[in-house]
């Protein structure tokens, strides 16, 4: 069973980046280009794991989508890994703190992102 893998990121050409990384892997992925249409997303394709851009336009940003996601069970509890280009303790501190499985530093290395994946279960459909 492949892993169903959502992409919310605002930029098309990291979308694009992070596809191409897990294209090789076995994965389903779907992509989202901001915080809103990525909780529709979720509604409607239940996915394994989120990709999840900090920074984003619109009404709630990726801390506020992950704390949503982790506090309504009804939304099927995905793993999150944030993706952000800020990097100092209370950034990671805020997005552990709202629920994040994982925080990656934007940029980060394609194998990085697959060794994130892999840790939180990513081979063998949903984690425990």
């Amino acid at each position: 069973m492949s892993l169903r893998i959502l992409i919310v990121e605002d930029h098309a050409d990291i979308r694009k980046l992070i596809r191409m990384t897990l294209e090789f892997e076995d994965y389903e992925i779907h992509e989202a280009p901001n915080a809103d249409e990525g909780r529709e997303a979720v509604r409607r394709l239940r996915p394994d794991l989120l990709l999840l851009d900090v920074m984003m336009p619109g009404s709630m940003n990726g801390l506020d989508l992950c704390r949503l996601l982790k506090s309504d069970a009804s939304l099927g509890l995905p793993r999150v890994i944030l993706l952000s280009a800020r990097g100092q303790g209370q950034d990671i501190e805020a997005g552990m703190n709202a629920g994040a499985d994982a925080y990656l530093l934007k940029p980060f290395s394609p194998l990085k992102l697959i060794e994130t994946i892999d840790s939180l279960g990513g081979h063998h459909g949903k984690a425990p």
